[in-house]
């Protein structure tokens, strides 16, 4: 076990590779141990890549591997990572305390040694990230004699949910880039083109332009297939008459903004166009009543009226938004901590970060809808993407 961030070899290497300034992850340390003090917590073990990439700007693809952030409400954090990403590790962040276990060594023994450093007897955990397994949680809280650690799985996330200044910036210029990625998909939307080659095109435009890996790959799918959700492109043959769904999100510094559009090939049926004239209407009352202090609830039941008005209920069986922010795979959003659908009695807040995809099915037919991501203000809904939302008809 080491902690080689405070040698004089690493000291070149540390945060040059930092998303934000040091001052940005501290003021964000600053808030989570306020609200662990709130909370009557000593501390908190996070495992999720998306928390511990929020509190010290740590990212890389190889999270697979065990890593924990150990945050006391009193005091600085420290970092256990696997030894091949140290280094990685120590460039991303502005962290002092790094410490890093041996391949074939258990990590939960070095997380111990770092709790007992620090003379943290029960710490929190956050128990519901999807990278921490029952297994690995089961054997720190028996070999801590504890019983069961405290769940603390809902003290950091309204803290994710209110975006500041520079992490708004890296939205907006994640919009930029799924903007682009899906007008080129548009473009490569022609009779005879196939799925990959339009996914090619989005994957294409949307990192020329800047965006840097997605957490979910790019939807593409078209013909029957279009209606079923969250498809990938599978190499079909795009013929005349075919609807064609494209959706895709941007990266910037980990952060994400999505968009979505819809295609067809000729003239679409007069009930696939009437659907889509619906959810546009849905949408619009979706985006319409975004405000603050409204709760979550008020989006999406101005879409869901308008949808059961028009008779589309069974076509249209989800929330109509979801929170955006940091992403890593398998999932573009922040939808685990804060959704726009029934029952959410949480305030809106300026500086939230919504994605509006209003979708309609007709299964084993199509899928038709639009989509935005929206900055929340002190007056409604600001959209990120400037692209009609209307069916796009291609002759």
């Amino acid at each position: 076990m080491t902690s080689p961030a405070l040698t004089e070899d690493f000291q070149h290497l540390r945060g040059c590779e930092a998303s934000f300034a040091k001052a940005e992850f501290s003021e964000r340390q600053k808030r989570a141990r306020a609200a662990l003090l709130a909370a009557g917590q000593e501390a908190i073990i996070v495992s999720g890549p998306e928390t511990i990439y929020w509190l010290t700007g740590r990212q890389t693809a190889g999270y697979f591997a065990f890593q924990a952030l150990i945050l006391p409400a009193d005091g600085e954090p420290a970092l256990l990572v696997r030894q091949l990403e140290l280094f990685g590790t120590v460039a991303n962040t502005w962290l002092d305390d790094i410490v890093a276990y041996q391949d074939g060594e258990n990590p939960v023994d070095a997380l111990l040694a770092v709790l007992k450093a620090r003379n943290i007897r029960k710490p929190a955990m956050e128990l519901g990230g999807w990278f921490l397994s029952p297994r690995v949680a089961i054997e720190i809280a028996e070999r801590l004699g504890v019983g069961e650690l405290p769940d603390g799985s809902h003290i950091l996330p309204p803290l994710r949910m209110l975006k500041s200044t520079a992490e708004l910036d890296a939205i907006r210029a994640a919009a930029r880039y799924a903007q682009a990625g899906i007008v080129a998909g548009i473009d490569a939307c022609t009779v005879g083109t196939d799925e990959n080659a339009i996914a090619a095109a989005m994957l294409s435009a949307a990192t020329q332009a800047g965006s840097e890996a997605m957490a979910m790959e790019p939807l593409v799918s078209s013909g029957p297939r279009s209606s079923l959700p969250h498809m990938t492109w599978r190499r079909r043959t795009l013929s005349a008459g075919d609807p064609v769904f494209l959706e895709l999100a941007g990266s910037h510094a980990r952060y994400h903004a999505a968009l979505m559009r819809t295609i067809w090939l000729g003239t679409p049926p007069v009930e696939a166009q009437r659907m889509m004239d619906c959810s546009l209407r849905a949408l619009d009352a979706a985006l319409a009543s975004i405000r603050p202090g409204v709760p979550c609830s008020v989006p999406h039941n101005a879409a869901q009226t308008v949808i059961d008005e028009a008779g589309y209920t069974a076509a249209f069986r989800k929330r109509i938004g979801y929170s955006m922010g940091v992403a890593f795979a398998p999932d573009w959003g922040e939808g685990a901590i804060l959704s726009l659908f029934s029952d959410v009695s949480r305030p809106i807040e300026a500086s939230m970060v919504f994605h509006l995809p209003a979708t309609l099915r007709s299964y084993g037919h199509w899928t038709v809808g639009a989509s935005e991501t929206v900055i929340v203000t002190d007056h409604g809904a600001e959209p990120l993407s400037n692209l009609p939302r209307t069916l796009i008809i291609r002759r």
